[in-house]
């Protein structure tokens, strides 16, 4: 079973910046990918961006350019950097860890930007 902390979130105006991090605990040996993916009130979880062992990085089409998803895999965590923020960039983020053919959550941190 693997364990995710996340870390980060509040509340930023819009074109500002945040940082949020997750780190894995437990069973992390064999853990692929890593990343987040959040949900806003009323919509359903969507990908953020996604980030392999390998450092091979997927991210959805509204956040190119604006996140940047990294990670340590010494530290089993897996970062987020949000710039530029919008205020339909306000969900509750979540972070995933798939280790074999499971997939592990975090708790949720809650993002909010106004405009």
């Amino acid at each position: 079973q693997v364990q995710l902390v996340e870390s980060g979130g509040g509340l930023v105006q819009a074109g500002g910046s945040l940082g949020l991090s997750c780190a894995a605990s437990g069973s992390i040996s064999s853990i692929n990918t890593m990343g987040w993916y959040r949900q806003a009130p009323g919509k359903q979880r969507e990908l953020v961006a996604t980030i392999t062992r390998g450092a091979n990085t997927n991210y959805a089409d509204s956040v190119k350019g604006r996140f940047t998803v990294s990670r340590d895999n010494a530290k089993s965590t897996v970062y987020l950097q949000m710039n530029s923020l919008k205020p339909e960039d306000t969900a509750v983020y979540f972070c995933y860890a798939r280790r074999l053919a499971y997939d592990n959550w975090g708790q949720g941190t809650q993002v909010t930007v106004s405009s």
